[in-house]
């Protein structure tokens, strides 16, 4: 089911959306996959802790965030990825790692990477690991009025020896 909260927000500020269901998947890629969504649309959400604070960052897939240089853009001493037991709590109409990139609604600062403003849609987990939404990139910019930032980093590969 959609995150509550989210679903009343869009309606409210007469956002058109779609929701797509999908199979029970966990990750953001099997995400992207299982919504036939190009990885560098689907939006995963990370939450950080920036210099003892909670923040979103929001950025591909198949992407992950580069801490030292949001730390340095954020004049931050220091910026380390959250631990779920740690956030859990702050999204309750969440399951725990499908939180929307919607800080406003969890009074949360929102950082995106600037590549996520290249395609005029976005697709996000909606609150559970069965429901995306895919909706204009602009409405998304307009609602969440993230940072926009460049601190991704493209996943290493493990290479098998």
């Amino acid at each position: 089911m959609l995150a509550t909260r989210l679903k009343e927000f869009l309606r409210k500020n007469n956002v058109n959306f779609e929701t797509i269901v999908h199979p029970n998947v966990y990750t953001a890629q099997g995400v992207a996959a299982a919504t036939h969504t190009p990885g560098k649309e689907f939006a995963k959400t990370v939450i950080l802790n920036v210099d003892g604070a909670f923040a979103m960052a929001v950025l591909p897939a198949a992407d992950v965030v580069d801490l030292a240089l949001l730390e340095k853009d954020l004049g931050a001493a220091k910026v380390r990825m959250a631990d779920e037991g740690e956030f859990a709590s702050l999204f309750p109409d969440c399951e725990v790692g499908a939180m929307p990139p919607f800080g406003p609604l969890y009074n949360l600062p929102v950082y995106a990477d600037e590549t996520l403003a290249e395609d005029d849609w976005i697709v996000f987990n909606a609150g559970s690991h069965r429901e995306a939404i895919r909706m204009a990139f602009q409405d998304f910019k307009r609602l969440v009025d993230p940072k926009l930032m460049k601190f991704r980093a493209p996943r290493r590969k493990v290479h098998a020896a």
